[in-house]
This record gives structure tokens, C-alpha cells and sequence, in this order.
């Protein structure tokens, strides 16, 4: 029985899996993002999903062969590090785990633990890949210096157009009403109120912005159209800086996935996959097989040397929902 754990802002899912690809348990528990309620949230959470997961398969954490853990800002704290890494012995009552980053639990959904690369946007943006046992990760520095691509990007670039628009320093669009009547607007300098004052710049707020760019541009908006555009190709230099850095061949097939839910958006989809073709001609482009917290469980079973088989895979697949945008 193999445990993956993928942690989250929002929400922490648990998902217990057997060798033949049989999902035996899923939990969800709150996120454990801990910057805001402090470290001692991690073991709390994993306390509270373990406990479910193995009440509802009837088995105790010692029959968990091998867990994997994806804690959102692993290894961005070096000072956190070794808590981090011990937060799961004490609920497991064993070593047969690994803690890392949560994008590795949307690599190894996307690919299904291969070796590839996973280009992750929500939020947040950045790659996990891996070849040959070495993994790297490429962007996710934050909303305030990196991140480009992602939701919060999007969204901040959507920003600045309406205020342009507004002051008439580029011709007007859609954007203009998308965001009056989504946020209620008064008047147009009333979005320095909702954002700066009632939000406090907040990052999620912000980012949850994203779609109302994506609309404009369905609507025919010039500038929100391009931010998108620029969005998918920003996406792309992620993955071909992976690709570099990993050490793949000229002419070595390179397996890319992606997840996040800014990838629902179809011309971020398609400006990505063009210009990913364009930097080179040997991505194989797949939509992502499975959802990262059962992406974990896979990792889990890969770390304990007893990658499920092709025919568990399979199986795995038939009753796995689709990852699209997980």
C-alpha cells in the first residue's frame, strides 16, 4: 500500500494506493500552507488525513509500504527543512517516507513518475522535471519577482491594461466592462480601493482575476488576448530551460505534461503548445493522466522500488478522473 500526500493553499488530499492500481482511500483535510499559521500546522494536517485514509481502508500507518509528502514551500525555507522532513515520522511510527515539494506531485500525476517535464501554472508558475534520477525545478520565485505565466501574472497584466485603457493610453476593450461589472466598480479609480484597500494586495484575490482576462479576450479584447498569448510562451521558456538544464540530447524525445488551473484557459493552452514546437521539435505534448495527489501515491511506490506495471497503470486510469486542469 503506497500513501501520496499532495498539500495545497486550499486543501491537503490523501490517497492510499495498492501495487495493481486499485485507489483503496482518499481524504481531504485543510491546506497546509503553514506561512500564515506557522510550522506546527503540517503535522496537524497529516495527523488528521492519515488517520482517514487508514480508518477508511482498515489498516494501521504501519502497513503503509512507502509515503510520499508534497508540501507546498518545501526547500524554499532552508531553516524549515529537517521540521519538515520529521513532521511525518511521528504519525507514520516509520522511515518509509519522503518529503518534498508539491510540484513533484503534479510531475509525477502528469507523466505518471516518467521521466519528463511538468510545467505547473495556478497561482503560481514553474517546471519539475526529471531524467535519468535527477530532478529540477525552474521559476516559481513569487508573484513579486517571478512567476511568470501563472494566474497572479495574468492577472496583475489584466490590471494594468484597465488602467491604461481607462486613462486612455491604449484604445479601450472589453477588459474595461469584464471588470467594472465583476468587481462593481463605481468609478474606474475604485479599483485602487478594492485591490489595494479591502484586499491588501492579496495574492489569491488577485490571482482569481485571471479568468476575467480570459473572458475579455474570448470578447475580443486585443491586449487581453495578448497577455494570454504571451502567458503560454513565458510557460514554454520554462520547459526548454528544463529541457537544457537536464542535460536532454538534440535529438532525444522529451515527454512535457502540464497542470494548474491556468491551463483551462484555451489560448494560453494553444499559445504554449506553438511556441513550445517552436523552441524545439522533439516535445511529445500530453495532457496530464493523472491528478497530482494520486501522482504522489506513484511517486511513493517509485521511491520504494515498485513502480506500478503498465497493466496497474492501466487500470489506475480507468478509474481515475480526468487531470486536465488538476
Amino acid at each position: 500500500m503506497f500513501l501520496g500526500v499532495d498539500g495545497g493553499g486550499t486543501k491537503t488530499a490523501f490517497c492510499l494506493l495498492r501495487a495493481d492500481g486499485a485507489i483503496v482511500a482518499q481524504a481531504t483535510t485543510a491546506s497546509s500552507y503553514y506561512f500564515s499559521e506557522g510550522i506546527d500546522l503540517v503535522p496537524r494536517v497529516l495527523k488528521e488525513g492519515i488517520g482517514a485514509v487508514c480508518a477508511t481502508a482498515g489498516i494501521t500507518p504501519a502497513d503503509i509500504a512507502f509515503a510520499f509528502f508534497g508540501i507546498p514551500t518545501y526547500g524554499e525555507v532552508s531553516d524549515d527543512i529537517a521540521a519538515l522532513d520529521a513532521a511525518p515520522r511521528e504519525v507514520l511510527g516509520h522511515d518509509r517516507y519522503r518529503v518534498d515539494n508539491d510540484m513533484v506531485c503534479g510531475w509525477s500525476g502528469s507523466v505518471a513518475a516518467a521521466d519528463g517535464i511538468n510545467v505547473i501554472s495556478g497561482t503560481g508558475s514553474m517546471t519539475y522535471g526529471e531524467r535519468a534520477g535527477q530532478g529540477l525545478r525552474v521559476g516559481g520565485w513569487s508573484e513579486l519577482f517571478g512567476d511568470e505565466g501563472s494566474a497572479y501574472w495574468i492577472a496583475i497584466r489584466g490590471l494594468q491594461a484597465f488602467s491604461r485603457m481607462s486613462d486612455g493610453r491604449q484604445p479601450a476593450g472589453p477588459l474595461l466592462d469584464v471588470l467594472r461589472e465583476h468587481l462593481a466598480l463605481a468609478a474606474d479609480l475604485d479599483l485602487i480601493d478594492v485591490v489595494v484597500n479591502r484586499w491588501q494586495g492579496d495574492r489569491g484575490r488577485i490571482a482569481a482575476l485571471s479568468p476575467l482576462v480570459t473572458r475579455a479576450a474570448d470578447q475580443g479584447d486585443e491586449a487581453a488576448a495578448a497577455i494570454l498569448a504571451e502567458a503560454g510562451r513565458e510557460l514554454a521558456q520554462l520547459v526548454e530551460t528544463t529541457r537544457g538544464r537536464l542535460g536532454y540530447p538534440a535529438g532525444e524525445q522529451v515527454l512535457v505534461s502540464y497542470s494548474g488551473g491556468t491551463f483551462n484557459a484555451r489560448q494560453v493552452r494553444e499559445a504554449f503548445r506553438e511556441h513550445l514546437h517552436t523552441l524545439h521539435d522533439g516535445y511529445d505534448l500530453r495532457q496530464p493522466m493523472y491528478p497530482p495527489v494520486v501522482g504522489a501515491a506513484l511517486y511513493a511506490a517509485k521511491q520504494a522500488g515498485s513502480p506500478l506495471s503498465a497493466g496497474a497503470l492501466a487500470h489506475l486510469r480507468t478509474t481515475t478522473p480526468n487531470a486536465t486542469a488538476a
